[in-house]
């Protein structure tokens, strides 16, 4: 639990984290909602989130990949921190997909980089959208596992700066619901 984190500190200082009864993307309900795009407005905040998650990651990677649009600027943020390039996949036909001209060049060691990790779903459409023939994905960053190293992410690790423990449940099961309190939708699906 990183509860202390000076990094969970600036999402609180920016306003970014968010308590209450809220719909994720995912359908699922829960009690904490991170925004991170309030963080991430400040570019030297994005920077130096960024950089700290650095020294976690394999060696090797030449490309960083994130789900629009969660995983865009924290995509680009550790291309730069990395020296390398970003790209980014986006919804198409009710998938992922690489759009814009982007390619993944072959042998690219990759690294899937979101905002924000619960169930892993993001990261798991955005690796299917990857050519399994070019590239090699070494794991997956974000800046915050609200999963608590629980997010299906099949093979791949996971490299997060912080761990938040945050309730979650299927609607059916939510504590909240059942307490009448009033349901937010702040996402952006």
């Amino acid at each position: 639990m990183d509860e202390a984190s000076p990094y969970l500190a600036l999402y609180r200082e920016c306003g970014a984290l968010l308590e209450g009864h809220f719909l994720l993307s995912s359908g699922l309900h829960s009690d904490r909602y991170l925004q991170s795009a309030l963080v991430l407005q400040y570019p030297d905040q994005a920077e130096r989130l960024c950089q700290a998650l650095v020294p976690e990651l394999p060696p090797g990677i030449d490309l960083v990949v994130g789900p629009a649009l969660g995983g865009v600027v924290v995509a680009y943020e550790m291309a730069r921190a990395l020296g390398v390039k970003a790209q980014f996949t986006e919804r198409k036909d009710g998938g992922m997909s690489l759009r814009r001209g982007f390619r993944i060049p072959s042998g690219a060691r990759v690294l899937i980089m979101d905002d924000v990790v619960t169930t892993g779903s993001s990261i798991r459409e955005c690796h299917s959208a990857l050519p399994t023939d070019r590239a090699e994905v070494l794991g997956c960053g974000c800046l915050v596992d609200r999963s608590q190293g629980e997010a299906d992410l099949g093979e791949l690790p996971l490299y997060s700066l912080v761990s938040l423990p945050v309730g979650t449940w299927d609607p059916a099961d939510c504590p909240l619901c059942a307490a009448g309190e009033s349901l937010e939708k702040p996402g952006s699906r």
